[in-house]
Protein backbone atom coordinates (compact mmCIF):
# COMPACT_ATOMS: atom_id res chain seq x y z
CA UNK A 1 0.00 0.00 0.00
CA UNK A 2 1.30 3.56 -0.69
CA UNK A 3 3.25 4.75 2.15
CA UNK A 4 4.10 1.68 3.73
CA UNK A 5 7.55 0.80 4.80
CA UNK A 6 6.71 -2.62 5.12
CA UNK A 7 3.01 -4.14 4.51
CA UNK A 8 1.01 -2.39 7.16
CA UNK A 9 3.67 -0.71 8.23
CA UNK A 10 3.84 3.26 8.23
CA UNK A 11 6.94 5.55 8.70
CA UNK A 12 5.88 6.69 11.88
CA UNK A 13 5.86 2.86 13.14
CA UNK A 14 9.44 1.62 11.62
CA UNK A 15 10.64 5.24 13.38
CA UNK A 16 8.50 4.78 16.41
CA UNK A 17 10.10 0.73 16.62
CA UNK A 18 13.38 2.37 16.15
CA UNK A 19 13.50 4.90 18.72
CA UNK A 20 12.21 1.55 20.95
CA UNK A 21 14.68 -0.38 19.78
CA UNK A 22 17.47 2.06 21.01
CA UNK A 23 16.05 2.88 24.11
CA UNK A 24 15.59 -0.77 25.21
CA UNK A 25 19.29 -1.32 24.19
CA UNK A 26 20.10 1.50 26.67
CA UNK A 27 17.41 0.02 29.50
CA UNK A 28 18.15 -3.81 29.25
CA UNK A 29 21.53 -2.68 29.42
CA UNK A 30 20.51 -1.89 33.36
CA UNK A 31 17.42 -3.36 34.11
CA UNK A 32 18.91 -7.59 34.36
CA UNK A 33 21.71 -6.25 36.70
CA UNK A 34 19.91 -2.92 38.93
CA UNK A 35 18.43 -5.86 41.13
CA UNK A 36 21.77 -7.97 41.50
CA UNK A 37 23.20 -4.57 42.19
CA UNK A 38 21.35 -3.59 44.56
CA UNK A 39 21.38 -7.06 46.43
CA UNK A 40 25.05 -7.54 46.25
CA UNK A 41 26.72 -4.19 46.01
CA UNK A 42 24.14 -2.31 47.73
CA UNK A 43 23.53 -5.51 50.42
CA UNK A 44 19.58 -4.19 49.86
CA UNK A 45 16.96 -6.86 51.13
CA UNK A 46 14.25 -8.25 48.73
CA UNK A 47 11.62 -6.06 49.93
CA UNK A 48 13.77 -2.85 49.22
CA UNK A 49 13.67 -4.30 46.14
CA UNK A 50 9.97 -5.27 45.57
CA UNK A 51 9.33 -1.40 46.76
CA UNK A 52 11.48 0.04 44.04
CA UNK A 53 10.12 -1.49 41.68
CA UNK A 54 6.57 -0.75 42.87
CA UNK A 55 7.38 2.94 43.04
CA UNK A 56 9.02 2.64 39.47
CA UNK A 57 6.25 1.02 37.85
CA UNK A 58 3.23 2.55 39.45
CA UNK A 59 4.82 6.09 38.72
CA UNK A 60 4.80 5.24 35.49
CA UNK A 61 1.15 3.76 34.90
CA UNK A 62 -0.50 6.47 36.97
CA UNK A 63 0.92 9.29 34.49
CA UNK A 64 0.17 7.26 31.39
CA UNK A 65 -3.39 7.64 31.97
CA UNK A 66 -2.79 11.83 32.19
CA UNK A 67 -0.41 11.89 30.09
CA UNK A 68 -2.75 9.78 27.07
CA UNK A 69 -5.99 12.10 28.37
CA UNK A 70 -3.77 15.34 27.80
CA UNK A 71 -2.53 13.94 24.25
CA UNK A 72 -6.19 13.13 22.92
CA UNK A 73 -7.25 16.92 24.79
CA UNK A 74 -4.83 18.74 22.90
CA UNK A 75 -4.51 17.00 19.72
CA UNK A 76 -0.74 16.54 20.08
CA UNK A 77 0.83 13.20 20.60
CA UNK A 78 4.71 14.10 19.67
CA UNK A 79 5.24 16.45 22.14
CA UNK A 80 4.25 13.83 25.34
CA UNK A 81 6.21 11.34 23.29
CA UNK A 82 9.70 13.21 23.12
CA UNK A 83 9.37 14.77 26.66
CA UNK A 84 9.07 10.87 28.37
CA UNK A 85 12.27 9.83 26.37
CA UNK A 86 14.25 13.07 26.94
CA UNK A 87 13.35 12.55 30.81
CA UNK A 88 13.97 8.77 30.33
CA UNK A 89 17.49 9.67 28.80
CA UNK A 90 18.72 11.73 31.17
CA UNK A 91 17.81 9.78 34.12
CA UNK A 92 20.24 6.86 33.02
CA UNK A 93 23.52 8.38 34.34
CA UNK A 94 22.41 8.95 37.74
CA UNK A 95 23.00 5.52 38.65
CA UNK A 96 26.05 5.81 38.30
CA UNK A 97 26.53 7.87 41.64
CA UNK A 98 24.38 5.30 43.52
CA UNK A 99 25.87 4.89 47.03
CA UNK A 100 22.89 3.46 48.31
CA UNK A 101 19.40 1.99 47.59
CA UNK A 102 17.60 5.89 47.77
CA UNK A 103 19.71 6.83 44.93
CA UNK A 104 18.81 3.30 42.63
CA UNK A 105 15.10 4.47 43.53
CA UNK A 106 15.07 8.24 42.55
CA UNK A 107 17.03 7.28 39.15
CA UNK A 108 14.37 4.30 38.52
CA UNK A 109 11.62 7.19 39.69
CA UNK A 110 12.69 9.56 36.89
CA UNK A 111 12.95 6.82 34.09
CA UNK A 112 9.31 5.45 34.93
CA UNK A 113 7.90 9.35 35.86
CA UNK A 114 9.32 9.20 31.33
CA UNK A 115 8.26 6.44 30.53
CA UNK A 116 4.54 7.17 32.07
CA UNK A 117 4.95 10.31 29.91
CA UNK A 118 5.34 8.93 26.87
CA UNK A 119 3.63 5.44 26.39
CA UNK A 120 0.52 6.52 25.71
CA UNK A 121 0.70 8.88 23.17
CA UNK A 122 3.39 6.99 21.53
CA UNK A 123 0.94 3.86 21.06
CA UNK A 124 -1.83 6.57 19.73
CA UNK A 125 0.09 7.49 17.49
CA UNK A 126 0.92 4.08 16.55
CA UNK A 127 -2.76 3.36 16.19
CA UNK A 128 -3.08 6.85 14.40
CA UNK A 129 -0.50 6.15 11.83
CA UNK A 130 -2.04 2.22 11.38
CA UNK A 131 -5.39 1.31 9.48
CA UNK A 132 -7.37 -1.02 11.33
CA UNK A 133 -6.61 -4.66 9.56
CA UNK A 134 -3.28 -3.96 10.43
CA UNK A 135 -3.53 -2.87 14.17
CA UNK A 136 -2.01 -6.01 15.15
CA UNK A 137 0.91 -5.88 13.08
CA UNK A 138 2.18 -2.57 13.93
CA UNK A 139 2.16 -3.15 17.41
CA UNK A 140 3.60 -6.19 16.95
CA UNK A 141 6.17 -5.14 14.61
CA UNK A 142 6.82 -2.48 17.04
CA UNK A 143 6.84 -4.39 20.19
CA UNK A 144 9.45 -6.84 17.84
CA UNK A 145 12.13 -4.40 17.43
CA UNK A 146 12.01 -2.98 21.27
CA UNK A 147 12.46 -6.49 22.02
CA UNK A 148 15.42 -6.94 19.81
CA UNK A 149 17.06 -3.98 21.52
CA UNK A 150 15.97 -5.86 24.99
CA UNK A 151 18.08 -8.82 23.39
CA UNK A 152 21.01 -6.76 22.29
CA UNK A 153 20.87 -4.51 25.50
CA UNK A 154 22.02 -7.54 28.40
CA UNK A 155 24.47 -8.93 25.90
CA UNK A 156 26.42 -5.59 25.99
CA UNK A 157 25.88 -5.18 29.74
CA UNK A 158 27.56 -8.63 29.51
CA UNK A 159 30.54 -7.68 27.62
CA UNK A 160 31.03 -4.42 29.74
CA UNK A 161 30.73 -6.77 33.03
CA UNK A 162 33.71 -8.40 31.61
CA UNK A 163 36.00 -5.82 30.25
CA UNK A 164 35.23 -3.53 33.44
CA UNK A 165 35.44 -5.98 35.49
CA UNK A 166 32.24 -5.50 37.46
CA UNK A 167 32.33 -1.86 37.58
CA UNK A 168 28.26 -1.13 37.21
CA UNK A 169 29.34 2.83 37.54
CA UNK A 170 30.92 3.40 33.82
CA UNK A 171 27.94 0.66 32.50
CA UNK A 172 25.23 2.96 33.80
CA UNK A 173 27.55 6.07 32.29
CA UNK A 174 27.62 3.97 28.51
CA UNK A 175 23.55 3.29 28.73
CA UNK A 176 22.93 6.85 28.51
CA UNK A 177 24.74 6.62 24.90
CA UNK A 178 22.03 4.27 22.84
CA UNK A 179 19.24 6.61 24.47
CA UNK A 180 20.70 9.80 23.15
CA UNK A 181 20.36 8.58 19.80
CA UNK A 182 16.75 7.23 20.12
CA UNK A 183 15.66 11.05 21.11
CA UNK A 184 17.34 12.30 18.32
CA UNK A 185 15.17 10.14 15.94
CA UNK A 186 12.00 11.43 17.71
CA UNK A 187 12.87 14.50 17.00
CA UNK A 188 14.13 14.39 13.05
CA UNK A 189 11.84 11.67 11.73
CA UNK A 190 8.73 11.63 13.44
CA UNK A 191 6.16 13.40 12.59
CA UNK A 192 1.95 14.20 12.70
CA UNK A 193 -0.77 15.84 12.22
CA UNK A 194 -2.23 17.53 14.84
CA UNK A 195 -5.94 16.45 15.48
CA UNK A 196 -8.70 18.63 16.94
CA UNK A 197 -8.49 20.25 20.10
CA UNK A 198 -11.12 19.03 22.53
CA UNK A 199 -11.66 21.17 26.08
CA UNK A 200 -14.68 19.67 26.86
CA UNK A 201 -12.99 16.07 27.00
CA UNK A 202 -13.45 14.53 30.08
CA UNK A 203 -11.55 12.04 31.89
CA UNK A 204 -14.26 9.51 33.33
CA UNK A 205 -14.46 5.44 32.58
CA UNK A 206 -18.19 5.63 32.20
CA UNK A 207 -17.61 6.87 28.74
CA UNK A 208 -16.48 3.57 28.17
CA UNK A 209 -17.70 0.48 26.48
CA UNK A 210 -18.79 -2.45 28.69
CA UNK A 211 -16.47 -4.82 27.29
CA UNK A 212 -13.20 -2.26 28.12
CA UNK A 213 -14.35 -1.96 31.93
CA UNK A 214 -14.54 -6.28 32.24
CA UNK A 215 -11.14 -6.39 29.85
CA UNK A 216 -9.68 -3.56 32.59
CA UNK A 217 -11.17 -5.69 35.92
CA UNK A 218 -9.63 -9.31 34.30
CA UNK A 219 -6.65 -7.53 33.56
CA UNK A 220 -6.41 -5.83 36.91
CA UNK A 221 -6.53 -9.18 38.74
CA UNK A 222 -3.68 -10.60 36.25
CA UNK A 223 -1.46 -7.22 37.60
CA UNK A 224 -2.05 -8.82 41.36
CA UNK A 225 0.34 -11.75 40.08
CA UNK A 226 2.09 -10.12 37.93
CA UNK A 227 5.32 -8.61 40.19
CA UNK A 228 8.21 -7.24 38.60
CA UNK A 229 10.51 -9.30 36.37
CA UNK A 230 13.06 -8.08 38.67
CA UNK A 231 12.07 -11.20 41.11
CA UNK A 232 12.31 -13.35 37.92
CA UNK A 233 15.70 -12.38 37.64
CA UNK A 234 16.96 -12.76 41.21
CA UNK A 235 15.12 -16.38 41.54
CA UNK A 236 17.08 -17.29 38.54
CA UNK A 237 20.07 -16.42 40.39
CA UNK A 238 18.80 -18.31 43.15
CA UNK A 239 18.19 -21.38 41.21
CA UNK A 240 21.80 -21.21 39.50
CA UNK A 241 23.56 -20.67 43.16
CA UNK A 242 21.63 -23.18 44.77
CA UNK A 243 21.53 -26.34 42.10
CA UNK A 244 24.35 -25.39 40.13
CA UNK A 245 23.63 -25.51 36.39
CA UNK A 246 26.59 -22.40 35.34
CA UNK A 247 28.02 -23.93 32.07
CA UNK A 248 31.89 -23.82 32.28
CA UNK A 249 32.80 -22.01 29.90
CA UNK A 250 30.33 -19.17 32.01
CA UNK A 251 32.91 -19.76 34.79
CA UNK A 252 36.00 -19.69 33.56
CA UNK A 253 35.39 -17.11 31.45
CA UNK A 254 33.42 -14.63 33.88
CA UNK A 255 35.19 -16.00 37.24
CA UNK A 256 33.66 -14.46 40.12
CA UNK A 257 30.72 -12.74 38.25
CA UNK A 258 29.94 -16.33 36.47
CA UNK A 259 26.28 -17.10 38.21
CA UNK A 260 25.27 -13.22 37.15
CA UNK A 261 26.75 -13.67 33.39
CA UNK A 262 24.72 -16.80 33.57
CA UNK A 263 21.63 -15.05 34.67
CA UNK A 264 21.90 -11.76 32.06
CA UNK A 265 21.97 -14.82 29.51
CA UNK A 266 18.91 -16.84 30.69
CA UNK A 267 17.50 -13.12 30.27
CA UNK A 268 18.43 -12.56 26.71
CA UNK A 269 17.24 -15.77 25.74
CA UNK A 270 13.48 -14.47 26.78
CA UNK A 271 13.74 -11.51 24.83
CA UNK A 272 14.96 -13.48 21.84
CA UNK A 273 11.74 -15.83 22.37
CA UNK A 274 9.84 -12.26 22.62
CA UNK A 275 10.91 -10.62 20.08
CA UNK A 276 10.71 -13.43 17.43
CA UNK A 277 6.97 -14.15 18.39
CA UNK A 278 5.86 -10.64 18.59
CA UNK A 279 5.07 -10.08 14.98
CA UNK A 280 3.45 -13.46 14.50
CA UNK A 281 1.23 -13.03 17.39
CA UNK A 282 0.27 -9.59 16.16
CA UNK A 283 -0.68 -10.73 12.97
CA UNK A 284 -2.29 -13.70 14.32
CA UNK A 285 -4.65 -11.68 16.89
CA UNK A 286 -5.53 -9.63 13.76
CA UNK A 287 -6.83 -13.05 12.50
CA UNK A 288 -8.48 -15.31 15.35
CA UNK A 289 -9.01 -12.40 17.55
CA UNK A 290 -6.92 -10.06 20.04
CA UNK A 291 -8.66 -12.43 23.24
CA UNK A 292 -7.94 -15.55 21.85
CA UNK A 293 -4.16 -14.53 22.06
CA UNK A 294 -4.46 -13.26 25.48
CA UNK A 295 -5.81 -16.04 26.59
CA UNK A 296 -2.90 -17.95 25.02
CA UNK A 297 -0.56 -15.95 27.30
CA UNK A 298 -1.89 -15.60 30.29
CA UNK A 299 -1.98 -19.48 30.08
CA UNK A 300 1.30 -19.63 29.20
CA UNK A 301 2.16 -17.27 32.56
CA UNK A 302 0.87 -19.38 34.46
CA UNK A 303 2.66 -22.39 33.66
CA UNK A 304 5.85 -20.37 33.45
CA UNK A 305 5.78 -18.93 36.86
CA UNK A 306 4.70 -22.48 38.57
CA UNK A 307 8.19 -23.81 36.75
CA UNK A 308 9.80 -20.52 38.09
CA UNK A 309 8.02 -22.11 41.72
CA UNK A 310 9.45 -25.55 41.35
CA UNK A 311 12.12 -25.19 39.51
CA UNK A 312 15.18 -27.69 40.91
CA UNK A 313 17.53 -27.44 38.05
CA UNK A 314 19.92 -24.70 36.51
CA UNK A 315 18.62 -26.21 32.70
CA UNK A 316 15.06 -25.57 33.61
CA UNK A 317 16.26 -21.61 34.03
CA UNK A 318 16.83 -21.57 30.38
CA UNK A 319 13.52 -23.49 29.51
CA UNK A 320 11.46 -21.00 31.25
CA UNK A 321 12.96 -17.83 30.12
CA UNK A 322 12.58 -18.99 26.38
CA UNK A 323 8.95 -20.21 27.03
CA UNK A 324 8.09 -16.97 29.26
CA UNK A 325 8.99 -14.76 25.67
CA UNK A 326 5.93 -16.04 24.19
CA UNK A 327 3.46 -15.23 27.05
CA UNK A 328 4.75 -11.69 26.48
CA UNK A 329 4.81 -12.02 22.70
CA UNK A 330 1.20 -12.97 23.31
CA UNK A 331 0.35 -10.26 25.39
CA UNK A 332 2.32 -6.91 25.21
CA UNK A 333 1.42 -6.00 21.48
CA UNK A 334 -1.66 -7.30 21.33
CA UNK A 335 -3.18 -6.17 24.56
CA UNK A 336 -2.79 -2.27 23.22
CA UNK A 337 -4.65 -3.60 19.91
CA UNK A 338 -7.59 -4.72 21.85
CA UNK A 339 -7.51 -1.82 23.33
CA UNK A 340 -7.94 0.51 20.06
CA UNK A 341 -10.34 -2.34 19.02
CA UNK A 342 -12.82 -1.00 22.27
CA UNK A 343 -12.67 2.71 21.80
CA UNK A 344 -13.54 5.62 19.74
CA UNK A 345 -10.67 7.22 17.82
CA UNK A 346 -10.99 10.26 19.87
CA UNK A 347 -10.14 8.41 23.12
CA UNK A 348 -7.52 5.74 22.47
CA UNK A 349 -4.98 7.86 24.23
CA UNK A 350 -6.95 8.33 27.52
CA UNK A 351 -8.39 4.28 27.05
CA UNK A 352 -4.55 3.14 26.61
CA UNK A 353 -3.52 4.87 29.60
CA UNK A 354 -6.42 3.65 31.76
CA UNK A 355 -5.24 -0.08 30.74
CA UNK A 356 -1.45 0.86 32.05
CA UNK A 357 -2.84 2.78 34.91
CA UNK A 358 -5.32 0.05 36.57
CA UNK A 359 -2.90 -2.65 35.64
CA UNK A 360 0.19 -0.55 36.64
CA UNK A 361 -0.80 0.55 40.07
CA UNK A 362 -1.18 -2.85 41.15
CA UNK A 363 2.76 -3.05 40.20
CA UNK A 364 3.34 -1.36 43.58
CA UNK A 365 0.83 -3.88 45.15
CA UNK A 366 1.79 -7.08 43.77
CA UNK A 367 5.51 -6.43 43.67
CA UNK A 368 5.55 -5.19 47.37
CA UNK A 369 3.45 -8.63 47.89
CA UNK A 370 6.28 -10.76 45.67
CA UNK A 371 9.18 -8.93 48.21
CA UNK A 372 7.74 -9.87 51.67
CA UNK A 373 6.49 -13.57 50.13
CA UNK A 374 9.56 -14.27 49.31
CA UNK A 375 11.29 -12.75 52.56
CA UNK A 376 8.70 -14.45 54.53
CA UNK A 377 7.87 -17.09 52.75
CA UNK A 378 10.49 -18.77 50.57
CA UNK A 379 11.72 -18.37 47.11
CA UNK A 380 8.91 -20.25 45.29
CA UNK A 381 5.84 -18.09 47.26
CA UNK A 382 5.59 -15.41 44.81
CA UNK A 383 5.66 -17.61 41.99
CA UNK A 384 2.83 -19.92 42.85
CA UNK A 385 1.06 -16.60 43.96
CA UNK A 386 1.40 -14.90 40.05
CA UNK A 387 0.56 -18.53 38.71
CA UNK A 388 -2.65 -19.08 40.22
CA UNK A 389 -3.68 -15.15 39.40
CA UNK A 390 -3.19 -16.00 35.83
CA UNK A 391 -4.86 -18.72 35.92
CA UNK A 392 -7.81 -17.04 36.87
CA UNK A 393 -7.50 -14.03 34.72
CA UNK A 394 -7.67 -16.68 31.83
CA UNK A 395 -10.63 -18.28 32.84
CA UNK A 396 -12.30 -15.28 33.57
CA UNK A 397 -11.38 -13.79 29.96
CA UNK A 398 -13.11 -16.69 28.06
CA UNK A 399 -16.74 -16.38 29.99
CA UNK A 400 -16.88 -12.78 30.26
CA UNK A 401 -15.54 -11.12 27.47
CA UNK A 402 -16.76 -11.91 23.14
CA UNK A 403 -15.02 -14.56 21.03
CA UNK A 404 -14.36 -11.91 18.21
CA UNK A 405 -13.05 -8.03 17.74
CA UNK A 406 -15.11 -5.80 16.92
CA UNK A 407 -12.63 -3.72 14.92
CA UNK A 408 -13.46 -0.24 15.21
Amino acid sequence: MNGDIIKGIKKNVFVLGLVSFFTDISSEMLYPIIPIFLTTVLAAPMSIVGIIEGIAESTASILKVVSGWLSDKSGKRKPYVIYGYSLSTVSKPLLAFASTWHFVLIARFLDRFGKGLRTSARDALIADSTEAQYRGRAFGFHRSLDTVGAVIGPLIALLLLYLLDGKYPLIFLIAFIPALISVVLLFLFVSEKTGEKKDGLQLKLSDFSREFKIFLMITVIFAIGNSSNAFLILRAKNIFENFGGVPSIVTSTFGSIGVIAVVVLTYVVYNITYSLASMPAGILSDKIGRRNVMVGGFLIFAIVYLGFALANAGYLVWLLFAVYGFYMAMTEGVSKAFVVDMVPQDKRGTAIGLYYTATGLLALVSSIIAGFLWDYMGASAPFLFGSAAAFVAAMMMVTLLPKHNNIS
